[in-house]
């Protein structure tokens, strides 16, 4: 079992050496913005790695509660679900709890995505 570097570090060491290395000793505009570019992947994927297992979590018992014995164990089968029950009308806003399910889970995906974007985000 390999403990050390882990995956997260491995992740930041590479998006670090692009930042301060290839970006900074490297010629012409394409070569830095590309590799600023796949830092920013980089980054995402350590985020995605970090904070993903507990909100996917968070956003399955939410689900569970929307969706009640009909929800699907896969994630993206319930999501398809409640987007199906939204389009015909059987969920709205006003359903208990849809709207602050849809508000969670866009701040979860922003912490991953877009860290800051939302100054409430703690993580």
């Amino acid at each position: 079992m390999q403990d050390r570097p882990s995956t997260a570090e491995l992740i930041e060491a590479v998006a670090t050496f692009l930042r301060e290395q290839v970006v900074t000793t490297t010629g012409g505009a394409a070569v830095p913005f590309h590799a600023r570019v796949a830092a920013n992947a980089l980054d995402i994927v350590q985020r995605e790695l970090r904070l993903a297992p507990e909100a996917n979590q968070g956003e399955l018992l939410r689900l569970r509660a929307l969706l009640g014995a009909d929800m699907p164990a896969d994630l993206a089968e319930a999501n398809r679900l409640l987007c199906a029950r939204i389009a015909s009308g059987a969920m709205t806003l006003a359903t208990p709890g849809l709207a602050e399910h849809l508000r969670q889970t866009t701040r979860d995906k922003l912490a991953i995505d877009q860290p800051g974007y939302d100054n409430n985000d703690k993580r």
